[in-house]
């Protein structure tokens, strides 16, 4: 099921978009300085700012640079500036052949992208030459490369050769933020704020901080020395919300309600101030009421403000108050008829209300928005691809499905065509499409060989998607991608010590990953495996995703097989409330027949078989049991 999310990727709203899960998974704008490219490209920036009508720059995007060694090249290559950088004084130096050999020498490895190796040899030509040019090459490279301890030792030299230059200055500082040398860089930043607040300049520095802090590996040590320089400025908003935003970083949810809260005291008509306090709010334990005072209160003051009524039909959505989330959005609507997140997040409403045709409807009016109108239409195709999927419809969600044929959904589209292809008895196809997409990165190609192991397990090939798997997880052990689907891998072929290893190393790399604790506990309970070890684990995926249908049905499984068969038939009841999915559906019946609701039990069973005949725990569960339907 599509999950409601309130905030969006950064504190104002944004869009989620479905995915189908497994049966236990749920430049437009050159930087004109260097520092801005560091800013930007290393330490991932942030949104915009509240109190500010700007959106955020397709430049300052959360994208890391030099992800890879192509990138870095092209990184490396990119002009920082339009104009050629040039220090006030130049060593007096002439241009000798060996000079030029290497400098061309290090270029060319740059190209066949041996940054290190590029690195290195301007490193020790500025040492030699004395020249800012050579040190502030060699930091762009190491940059490039992700070397950010290279990078500093670059810059530092550049600042050293250049005192002058704020690029150096500023690139040294924002390197020592990332390397996390916070007591270096403290005095400078408490200079550049003073020299700020006196230019009345606070508003570009207290951003800077808001992109940066959250980014370093000590964020605890960062929000306390944001807390020390910030003092003198409590009546400035952008410092308040570089408090929020830093401490929410720093898992302070207390600090950063607080400091969002004095946010909103500053600008109280300000949509975007109101709306990160509410997401700050919701973290607390009665974060949803409070939340929900905030906007409401809001709307009190601004009724036709149409961003803050969408995030208050957002919250009520992730709350589950599917009635008073379908009032607040239709009335959002009412105010702007062609705005796509309200549509989408009403499809959302209508699909988690079990209306699937409303949710149609509102994806339909998504897709045929005006031209004019903003918007990526692939998450409205992937959503209307599950909903027909789920009613059957396959031919029309491959319809849907291809009309993706670009961006950071394509290949989640490719992956799920070949699923349905598969299932249409299509396997060559399924399998020519697979092989026939090219993936962009490392994650694409693990989303692939996650597809076609998906397709080969559909199709019975329960050893031939192991293999694969194995052997991708064996060539790449960095692949944690593949972890979970490697695990559902191995118990299709019995391999439960595998399966538990690869969710046991899931859950140390991710120890929030809910799916993973389930898939662990789940399968040890439909075995009859330490079932007391497997409640724990259900019990903790629960406690990190609770209302997911899956897990639900986890525990209600896990109590059966404890003999607990009220707990269970409750919590049964209310996966299958939540998700009338098949799987459930067998479970329910069950638990329903062991406790003598027989009637009950054929008739889930008949309303599950119809819509899947040929699911394999359903037919399995009739079959141990000697019933016919």
């Amino acid at each position: 099921m599509p999950g409601a999310r309130l905030w969006g990727a950064c504190y104002h709203g944004g869009m989620t978009s479905p995915r189908p899960g497994a049966r236990r998974a749920s430049p437009a704008r050159r930087e004109k300085t260097f520092a801005g490219m560091l800013l930007a490209g290393v330490l991932l920036a942030g949104c915009a700012t509240p109190g500010t009508d700007k959106p955020a720059n397709k430049a300052d995007a959360p994208t890391p640079a030099a992800a890879s060694a192509s990138t870095g090249t092209a990184q490396a290559n990119r002009p920082a500036a339009d104009q050629p950088y040039r220090p006030p004084s130049l060593p007096a130096i002439a241009l000798t052949p060996p000079l030029l050999f290497e400098l061309l020498a290090a270029e060319i490895a740059l190209q066949r992208q041996q940054i290190s190796s590029a690195y290195n040899t301007y490193q020790t030509l500025a040492s030699q030459t004395r020249d800012a040019r050579l040190a502030r090459r060699g930091t762009e490279i190491a940059l490039a490369g992700r070397a950010f301890e290279q990078a500093l030792t670059s810059a530092q030299l550049w600042l050293e050769l250049d005192p002058s230059s704020a690029e150096a200055r500023q690139t040294v500082e924002t390197l020592q933020l990332a390397t996390g040398r916070l007591a270096e860089v403290e005095p400078a930043l408490a200079q550049r704020l003073a020299t700020a607040r006196t230019e009345k300049r606070l508003d570009e520095v207290y951003q800077q901080l808001q992109r940066t802090l959250p980014r370093i590996q000590d964020r605890a040590a960062g929000w306390a020395m944001l807390q020390r320089l910030s003092a003198p400025d409590d009546d400035v908003l952008s410092a308040r919300i570089a408090r929020t935003i830093v401490a929410g970083a720093a898992d302070d949810k207390a600090g950063a309600a607080r400091e969002s809260a004095a946010a909103v005291e500053l600008a109280p008509r300000d949509p975007a101030v109101v709306l990160l306090a509410a997401q700050q709010a919701e973290a607390l334990p009665d974060g949803d009421a409070r939340a929900r005072a905030l906007l409401t209160a809001f709307l009190e003051r601004a009724p036709d403000d149409v961003t803050v009524r969408l995030g208050l039909g957002r919250l009520h959505l992730a709350s589950r108050r599917l009635k008073e989330a379908d009032e607040t959005l239709r009335a959002a609507l009412a105010r702007d008829e062609h705005n796509p997140q309200i549509l989408y997040t009403l499809a959302q409403t209508a699909w988690q209300a079990q209306r699937p045709d409303d949710a149609n409807g509102y994806l339909q009016r998504y897709v045929n928005l005006p031209g004019t109108v903003t918007r990526d239409n692939a998450p409205a195709w992937i959503f209307l691809a599950q909903i027909a999927e789920e009613q059957g419809r396959l031919p029309d969600a491959l319809g849907w499905l291809e009309q993706v044929t670009g961006g950071d959904l394509f290949i989640s589209a490719v992956a799920r065509r070949a699923v349905l292809l598969s299932r249409q008895g299509r396997l060559e196809d399924a399998m020519a499409l697979l092989n026939g997409t090219t993936s962009r990165n490392a994650r694409e190609r693990q989303s692939l060989v996650a597809a076609e192991a998906q397709v080969l397990r559909e199709a019975r090939r329960y050893d031939d998607a192991f293999r694969l798997l194995d052997k991708a997880l064996t060539e790449n052990p960095g692949a944690t991608e593949l972890l979970y689907d490697h695990a559902m891998a191995a118990e299709k072929v019995n391999r439960i010590d595998m399966l538990e290893r690869s969710l046991r190393r899931l859950i140390e790399i991710r120890p929030d990953s809910a799916h993973a604790y389930n898939a662990l506990g789940y399968t040890l309970a439909d075995r009859n495996l330490r079932l007391n070890e497997a409640l724990e684990l259900i019990e903790k995926a629960d406690s990190l995703q609770p209302d997911d249908a899956h897990i639900v049905d986890s525990l209600g499984w896990v109590h059966y097989r404890l003999g607990n068969l009220d707990k269970a038939l409750t919590y049964l009841r209310r996966a299958y409330e939540l998700k009338p999915d098949v799987e459930v559906a067998a479970h329910l019946g069950e638990v329903l027949w062991a406790t003598g609701r027989r009637d009950e039990a054929l008739r889930i069973w008949r309303d599950a078989s119809g819509r899947e005949p040929a699911n394999e725990v359903l037919r399995g569960t009739l079959a141990r049991l000697n019933v016919s339907l």
